[in-house]
């Protein structure tokens, strides 16, 4: 799980995140990046529209993105503001497709190599 103080929880890191980043779009996630945001550690917050599915569906998704990105929250720059945005199709997909599709988008946005 993601500790409490890596998770992005106002509106207005989300906003900044969203319109003031670089984004990396690909079949079941993406991902906006906003790598000046300020110091100390790098924040995470995600996005599970009604698209999605119902709600279980939508937590379900939600909780595997946070276990995805617990995973690479080292490899975020500090201070970064990170929204990883789930499409419709991330319903159906395993947990393994959702990790792929996250790395494709962090390396497009250069922070996997």
């Amino acid at each position: 799980m993601l500790p409490g103080g890596a998770r992005l929880t106002r509106s207005q890191d989300f906003t900044a995140a969203l319109r003031g980043g670089r984004r990396a779009g690909r079949p079941l996630v993406v991902v906006h990046l906003r790598p000046d945001a300020g110091t100390g550690r790098a924040r995470v917050g995600f996005v599970t529209s009604k698209a999605v599915g119902n709600a279980v569906l939508r937590n379900r998704v939600r909780r595997r993105l946070r276990h995805v990105m617990a995973s690479r929250l080292a490899a975020l720059p500090d201070g970064a503001l990170v929204v990883v945005r789930a499409t419709p199709a991330a319903a159906a997909a395993s947990s393994d497709q959702l990790g792929a599709d996250v790395d494709r988008a962090l390396t497009r946005l250069g922070i996997l190599r």
